[in-house]
């Protein structure tokens, strides 16, 4: 059973976080981009630039968790307090 809150995998495009696709998918800017790279797309003469903006959002969505999660981990590091449980302190006691 796949996790669904797991980012996706190497070659694995569609396993994507589902909370990130429905906001997506409601966004009127998404459909914009969508539409204008439609447009885009029959000009003449045009090289056809490939961006998806799914890949995009789930990419910098993935950035900023990890930044939180680093913060984190500064924090319980220095911070001897800031190690609330028995595992915590038994991992960074050192």
């Amino acid at each position: 059973m796949k996790n669904p809150l797991c980012p996706p995998r190497q070659g694995k495009e569609d396993e994507r976080i589902p909370c990130i696709l429905e906001a997506e998918r409601s966004s009127k800017g998404v459909r914009k981009e969508n539409r204008l790279v439609g447009r885009y797309q029959k000009i003449p003469f045009v090289k056809s630039e490939a961006f998806d903006i799914n890949h995009y959002v789930v990419a910098k969505a993935l950035d900023g968790l990890f930044h939180v999660l680093g913060e984190e981990e500064r924090k319980i590091r220095t911070n001897p307090a800031a190690r609330v449980t028995d595992l915590l302190k038994e991992v960074f006691a050192k």
